[in-house]
């Protein structure tokens, strides 16, 4: 199982709790924030905000929260935020890949220099560890979208590069800079899709035992915590027996 995933799945099951949600309601606003403020405030003339309110209502983020999000670009005490991409090295040799937001540049690089540091990890100049994934774009479908096949002939009309279809969903991968009109023509065939982002993709995956996959999991959690950061992506991956363990814990 793909370390990507894998977060993925632990991370729903803590975003159960009132805090890790609140947590999570405000990662999203802030992205809905800056993308009205990089362009349109009306979500049908700006892409950007467009999926951003999309991945908000997949999170089940009441309307209020989208509106207020939206009317706070154009407020006089809207904050500037600046997108970085930090990369480092995790335990066990794995590559790990975080974005922010960050209206302090200085307090941001610290604490992520910080987690890295205290996990055994090394954070590494910008480009240190980001060619070894894809910089991809990734559409999610839940399992009544329809049957396997049904998503396979879709996302290939609608010019996807690869499926990966389970109990859990449905995967559809594109390039980046397709991934809007791809985003569009799926969602005429098979409905709204549960989420549409930018991601990174490992290209190759790193296994891990339990005692390196603890230490890893202890890095994302702590940089998960972070305000400032949107998202983190690994190339570790693990057995299915350790992660149970983990997800158990």
């Amino acid at each position: 199982m793909a370390g990507h995933s894998q977060f993925k799945n632990i991370m729903h099951r803590k975003g159960a709790a009132d805090a890790k949600r609140s947590k999570l309601f405000a990662k999203l606003a802030r992205e809905i924030t800056v993308a009205a403020k990089l362009g349109l405030p009306d979500p049908k003339m700006n892409a950007r905000l467009r999926l951003a309110i999309q991945n908000a209502r997949a999170e089940n983020m009441p309307k209020d929260n989208v509106d207020r999000a939206i009317k706070k670009a154009s407020g006089s005490d809207s904050e500037n935020y600046d997108e970085i991409r930090y990369e480092g090295y995790g335990p066990g040799g794995i590559a790990v890949v975080v974005e922010a937001l960050t209206d302090n540049k200085n307090r941001t690089a610290s604490a992520v220099r910080s987690y890295f540091t205290r996990s055994g990890g090394a954070l590494g100049e910008t480009g240190a560890v980001s060619f070894m994934f894809d910089h991809v774009g990734q559409i999610v479908y839940k399992p009544k979208a329809g049957s396997a096949d049904k998503v396979l002939d879709a996302a290939i009309e609608a010019g996807a590069d690869d499926v990966q279809s389970n109990e859990d969903g449905h995967e559809i991968i594109t390039s980046f800079e397709t991934l809007g009109d791809v985003a569009k023509a799926l969602e005429e065939t098979l409905g709204e899709p549960e989420s549409v982002k930018a991601i990174w993709k490992p290209q190759n995956l790193v296994p891990v035992d339990e005692e390196k996959a603890v230490g890893v999991m202890k890095l994302i959690d702590a940089l998960d915590d972070d305000d400032d950061v949107q998202n983190v992506y690994t190339n570790f991956e693990v057995s299915d027996e350790v992660m149970q363990k983990l997800t158990a814990a």
